[in-house]
């Protein structure tokens, strides 16, 4: 093991090598020093060239790092990424057919690192099964270019699965906090502990190699063994960055870091808007004592709400990077918690996830079809991926998919309880969506209870797709509601008007139900 350069850690890399970079979006972990440092070489030797990237969480800000340090013509051959939003050169790149390109759900991608590191042949799950995840459909692939296949259907115990390999891992780039002389690697200033273990295990034995960047070096001894999160005898090198940063919005704050408390954690009411109108809706499918996942964007206006009515302390919240409890954070911080109870490994979150752990999860939709199969993948040219998606979407009890009716539009909400709608829009609940990222038919036969809230219009997935339950006061359902749609959705007997209190601009007075008992019985 040797500390180095940046510069000196990227003349590791090999030509055609498969690299493994763990992080997450926004910045967070992420080995910015070292990225830049072998996209510079790249630029002024042509080297390495013909890389593989592998990367489970999306990495990067949109603006030219993380993820998009690889994508020049000749640099990367292949990328498998369990999220690409982050990473737009790279995104035009696979649109163009310039690389090989496949999405996987996180959790799976995730596990697969353990695999690697174990010698096994790969994971066996049934997440992704009827999406397009599944080889019978897609198989991960997102373009032309991407033709050879990296998972395949297997039938056990008399039922199906996919079984995706493992993928051998030359060099694992990973991030921590500290190091001392032997290269062991602790976490302290770290936001969630990612991959890192498995990464670094996955490379060395594979023969590869693990390049570590921190921000820290400490003399020998000064680190107990307790807070060592991976051995130094797994590490090659280390890159010492004092600039390193939590994300890239944020530069240091201990309670996103867990080494503080917060006495009391303040979120500031959402002004009334479109967004707090289904924010609230969906509180209102929440049952007291559910362990909650929150996804990214829309979601996590719930939180906002929760607070707002008193009822943050009446859930459980978690985040797929690894944090049980405490608020998560939002924005370009998103996989980072304040006040969490417990971190995690992301791996072994998401066995809890993948075995039913999560009672309600609040997801973004883009489109919904008439199969309430969702879609927040793919648009055109423009593929942002899934990264934990599949995994909570399939795995919850419950999931609540949010989004606005139409594509954009402007909303009037004068906060009697009244709506103002725009005329008309793009539809997003279209006759088949573009690619299925959830799977209303796997819901269906598993009996998954999904919701799908809008502003306008609530929707209650059915044995033969989704059933519209509630419509906004005041609004017309053949021209606001039915007239906007791709297809003709079946309409509840009993169909309600949303509750007004939901449009009104003072809280509404929230009380969470207890838990089905049933579900508990089944969970236990």
């Amino acid at each position: 093991m040797k500390f180095c350069s940046a510069a000196e850690a990227a003349e590791l890399i090999p030509d055609g090598a498969t690299v493994m970079v763990d992080g997450s979006g926004g910045g967070v972990n992420e080995p910015t020093a070292i990225l830049a440092a072998i996209e510079a070489r790249f630029l002024d030797q042509g080297a390495p060239r013909n890389l593989s990237v592998y990367h489970v969480s999306g990495m990067g800000s949109g603006n030219g790092d993380g993820i998009d340090r690889f994508a020049h013509p000749g640099m990367t051959t292949r990328v498998i990424g369990g999220h690409w939003a982050w990473s737009r050169r790279m995104q035009e790149m696979a649109a163009d057919n310039l690389i090989q390109a496949y999405c996987l759900p996180q959790g799976t991608l995730s596990h697969l690192l353990r695999e690697a590191a174990g010698h096994r042949p790969g994971v066996i799950s049934r997440v992704g099964i009827n999406t397009f995840v599944d080889p019978r459909i897609s198989g991960g692939r997102l373009n032309a270019a991407a033709l050879d296949p990296v998972n395949e259907i297997i039938t056990l115990a008399g039922q199906e699965w996919i079984f995706t390999p493992v993928v051998p891992i030359d060099v694992a780039i990973i991030r921590g906090t500290t190091a001392d002389e032997h290269g062991n690697i602790t976490m302290e200033g770290e936001g969630l502990l990612a991959e890192i273990l498995s990464a670094a295990q996955a490379a060395k034995n594979n023969g590869g190699i693990v390049i570590a960047q921190v921000r820290d070096q400490v003399p020998f001894g000064q680190i107990t063994p307790q807070s060592v999160q991976v051995p130094g005898v797994l590490i090659d090198a280390v890159v010492v960055d004092p600039t390193q940063r939590l994300s890239h919005a944020t530069g240091e704050d201990p309670y996103l870091e867990g080494r503080e408390r917060l006495e009391n954690i303040t979120i500031d009411p959402m002004a009334l808007g479109v967004r707090k109108v289904i924010a609230r809706r969906a509180a209102a499918e929440l049952h007291s004592g559910d362990v909650v996942n929150l996804g990214f964007g829309m979601p996590d206006g719930v939180a906002a709400v929760l607070a707002e009515e008193g009822q943050s302390e009446d859930v459980v919240f978690t985040v797929e990077q690894g944090h049980v409890g405490g608020v998560p954070a939002g924005g370009t911080d998103f996989g980072l918690a304040r006040n969490a109870e417990s971190s995690i490994n992301a791996g072994a979150q998401f066995d809890w996830y993948d075995g039913g752990g999560i009672d309600t999860a609040v997801l973004s939709f883009a489109e919904v079809d008439a199969a309430g199969n969702v879609n927040v993948s793919r648009f055109g040219r423009r593929a942002p991926g899934i990264g934990g998606f599949v995994n909570i979407s399939q795995g919850t009890h419950r999931v609540v998919f949010v989004g606005t009716f139409i594509a954009k539009g402007d909303y009037e909400l004068d906060g009697t309880g009244t709506i103002g709608l725009p005329p008309t829009g793009k539809p997003k609940f279209v006759n088949k969506v573009e690619q299925i990222s959830f799977s209303g038919i796997n819901a269906v036969e598993t009996g998954q209870e999904v919701y799908f809230v809008s502003e306008r219009a609530v929707f209650k997935l059915g044995p033969e797709g989704p059933v519209l339950i509630e419509i906004a006061p005041g609004i017309d359902l053949e021209k606001d509601v039915l007239s906007q749609m791709g297809f003709t959705p079946a309409i509840a007997p009993d169909l309600r008007v949303m509750d007004p209190a939901l449009f009104r601009t003072e809280p509404m007075n929230l009380a969470l139900p207890a838990q089905d008992p049933q579900l508990v019985k089944a969970q236990a």
